[in-house]
């Protein structure tokens, strides 16, 4: 694997972006207005219904005074980390909007109307994620992140289990384009949330491989082969899934490596 195949795209020559003759001008233009609407809602943090929540989901990191929340049918789950650790990242919390796609994973509502995501199913399709990545050649995973809380930890799960990552905006015609210099043609793609990596979950589907994704209370899923609920706009909740997920897999794998959570936060 070269050290290529962990590198973002950033940018597209015109003239490789007009090769892609297999995506249509309709497709494309779709792929640049997701883009420019989730840079707009990360960084300005106040874009249609994203900025409720990402603001909720920040300033729920920044209090979390207890850990009495109720976030689990089961109080006795056996999870791979404490519960707390789980509630002190904020991973349990949804947005302010819900799908029906989404709603087996919901635990309750809270008084604020926040989701509150069913923890143990986050745990437990975790562990699924890793019993299923195993199956693969490693460098035949591809991990992808067009949030900028995502983009670290998503990056950092490829180094350890030796997948390749796209992060930042994904390229038009990167799973479906031969001509386009930066064409790749995994097994299997993880995305970190199906809205902002909308581009790589349709390719996916296009050329017929199945998609891991992190999925949020206000996700559809139709697209998504497993879902693994969890709030995906938290810098601390995402860098939580994707540590367990890359420790899970290289367990899976039958390897002694193992990562620190500590790996996986990015400096603020």
């Amino acid at each position: 694997m070269t050290d290529n195949d962990n590198e973002a795209v950033e940018v597209v020559d015109d003239d490789v972006a007009e090769a892609e003759a297999a995506d249509t001008d309709a497709e494309t233009t779709e792929a640049e207005t997701t883009e420019e609407e989730v840079a707009e809602a990360e960084e300005a943090g106040a874009e249609a219904e994203e900025a409720p929540a990402a603001d909720e989901a920040d300033a729920e990191e920044a209090e979390e005074p207890t850990f009495d929340e109720d976030v689990m049918p089961d109080d006795e789950a056996d999870l791979l980390i404490p519960v707390e650790d789980y509630l002190g990242a904020g991973v349990h919390i949804g947005t302010q909007q819900k799908t029906k796609d989404m709603e087996r994973f919901i635990h309750r509502v809270r008084d604020d109307g926040l989701y509150v995501l069913d923890v143990s199913q986050t745990d437990s399709r975790i562990r699924t994620a890793a019993d299923f990545l195993a199956n693969y050649n490693p460098e035949q995973i591809l991990v992808t992140s067009s949030r900028q809380y995502g983009r670290f930890p998503a990056k950092k799960f490829a180094d350890a289990v030796g997948a390749r990552a796209r992060t930042g905006r994904f390229i038009p015609g990167t799973l479906t384009n031969p001509d386009y210099a930066g064409y790749i043609e995994p097994d299997v793609v993880v995305v970190t949330d199906p809205i902002g990596d909308a581009q790589a979950v349709k390719e996916a589907i296009t050329v017929g491989i199945p998609v891991i994704a992190m999925c949020d209370s206000n996700n559809q899923t139709s697209n998504v082969d497993l879902v693994v609920p969890t709030n995906n706009k938290g810098r601390r909740a995402l860098s939580v899934v994707y540590w367990l997920l890359a420790n899970e897999t290289l367990d899976r794998r039958g390897t002694d490596q193992v990562y620190a959570l500590e790996d996986f936060e990015a400096e603020v």
